[in-house]
């Protein structure tokens, strides 16, 4: 029996085979439904712990970066590290430099692309380089997609603790490194820390000919 057979008007379905359709149909979407909003459940509690870790690491940070800059003659007041009321955000600032971390944005169950599986539901943590407070990245006023004009990077958070996490840089083609979830707070930490110290600015030049 194919599915013409319901739709056909010379065969219409009793009212109760339309109930047992209906409930059959709505019972594979509400299954699915559930196992996304599960793994996003467990994907959000393993994203707020690495989350936590990177706040923790943060101070930490600072508190080396200062010494070091000390032992080479520069003033350290200018490397500091702040967070928002919910936890939600991290600012790290180092001299001229300003990286916010953030997991706004994980407000329903999203996914990353797999070529060879299936997609994997996942937390994400973002890196944005500026400071998300100030008028020049302004981040605060800003929804997704229109945050991601400001990404570095981005950390994604599987529901279950054995798999890896994703590290995406952006600037090298977005290729992807696993790191295990026990590590991916100062992985990913450092590693922004490195592409965004780890570079410069040139001069703005505005020649008019």
């Amino acid at each position: 029996m194919n599915s013409d057979f319901f739709y056909s008007k010379n065969n219409p379905v009793p009212s109760s085979g339309k109930s047992s359709i209906i409930k059959e149909r709505l019972g594979l979407v509400s299954a699915y439904m559930a196992k996304q909003y599960n793994e996003y459940q467990l994907s959000n509690q393993n994203t707020n712990i690495v989350f936590s870790n990177i706040l923790n690491l943060g101070y930490e940070v600072v508190e080396i970066l200062k010494k070091e800059f000390e032992n080479k003659d520069i003033n350290p007041n200018g490397i500091s590290f702040t967070t928002d009321s919910d936890k939600s955000v991290g600012i790290l600032r180092i001299l001229w430099h300003s990286i916010s971390f953030t997991t706004r944005g994980n407000l329903k169950p999203q996914a990353l692309y797999r070529q060879d599986d299936a997609p994997m539901f996942c937390g994400r943590i973002i890196a944005l380089n500026g400071d998300f407070k100030s008028a020049s990245l302004d981040a605060g006023n800003l929804e997704f997609p229109e945050i991601l004009n400001c990404e570095m990077a981005s950390l994604y958070i599987p529901a279950h603790k054995d798999k890896d996490a994703i590290m995406k840089i952006k600037h090298i083609g977005n290729i992807e490194y696993k790191v295990n979830q026990t590590n991916a707070a100062r992985e990913f930490l450092l590693k922004v820390i490195e592409i965004i110290c780890g570079g410069g600015f040139y001069h703005e030049e505005n020649f008019s000919e």
